[in-house]
């Protein structure tokens, strides 16, 4: 009995192993064939490199001036999921505690706003951030950032923010303490699970998104790294080994981020379905 049932377990882990081998070789095929000639990718991509090219490395860093590019994209996402985070934190806390029909309302259209597709508001979206000339700017990216980003973070936090006791905030404004103190003391500590994933999830939408900045930033040093990436992309040529460097090296800072806090996420989004 005890070989029968542990069949189906054996058989589990071994499709278990086989999916992460597929879900692996893209990280393969990205590592091997980021230290090979050009002439090696495309003879056979799958093989073991014979000579190692690290001087891929130093010329996509010099082409692609990755160091200005990495600033671009590392101030624009701290900027914007920062901003997300503080924003959403306190419109949900407003809609929850002040359960008024506007809010309500106000809840509805944030909800709303989650399906609608980013291509049917593209153009109008460039003509306002044009008409407030705010275009070919980081302030003007971030700031479509947060519009973009707010909608799913009031989501997850307006569940949140109701399983925290009532009388917690009571107690302490009892205790004469002001309402920003009874937020910034009481609230924001007990909402900083799920807080971080909202940062995570919007860190690496934000990181990795290459088509919003192409559409607002136009000039050349304000280059993120997937517009800088995407520039060894011709019509005509693809500089794979160029290419596949630059994206090593723009994927290992936010990958390194994500595994170091990837528990957060599970941990949030569990006790927001919970509690709330």
């Amino acid at each position: 009995m005890k070989s029968s049932s542990a069949f189906p377990r054996v058989m589990l882990q071994i499709v278990m192993i086989v999916i992460a081998i597929l879900f692996m070789a893209p990280f393969y095929f990205l590592l091997v064939n980021s230290v090979k000639s050009l002439g090696d990718i495309l003879t056979n991509a799958a093989s073991w490199p014979e000579t190692w090219v690290w001087s891929n490395y130093a010329n996509a860093w010099r082409i692609t001036r990755f160091t200005e590019a990495f600033g671009n994209s590392l101030v624009i996402t701290i900027a914007g999921i920062l901003l997300i985070a503080l924003f959403s934190a306190m419109a949900a806390y407003r809609m929850v505690r002040s359960n008024t029909l506007l809010n309500r309302i106000q809840f509805t259209l944030f909800v709303a706003a989650m399906v609608v597709p980013f291509q049917s508001i593209m153009i109008p979206l460039l003509q306002v951030i044009k008409g407030l000339g705010i275009n070919n700017s980081i302030p003007g990216l971030i700031l479509c950032y947060l519009g973009l980003g707010v909608p799913l973070a009031i989501f997850l936090l307006h569940g949140f923010v109701k399983s925290i006791p009532l009388e917690m905030e009571e107690a302490a404004l009892v205790d004469g303490a002001k309402p920003y103190v009874v937020f910034w003391r009481i609230v924001i500590p007990l909402l900083q699970p799920m807080l971080v994933t909202v940062i995570i999830l919007n860190c690496l939408w934000i990181w990795n998104d290459y088509l919003l900045p192409s559409l607002v930033l136009q000039s050349q040093h304000l280059r993120t790294i997937p517009i800088a990436t995407f520039a060894f992309f011709g019509q005509y040529t693809k500089q794979w080994d160029l290419a596949l460097p630059t994206l090593v090296l723009g994927i290992t800072p936010i990958l390194l981020f994500f595994l170091s806090l990837q528990k957060y996420i599970v941990e949030g989004i569990t006790s927001g379905s919970v509690k709330g």
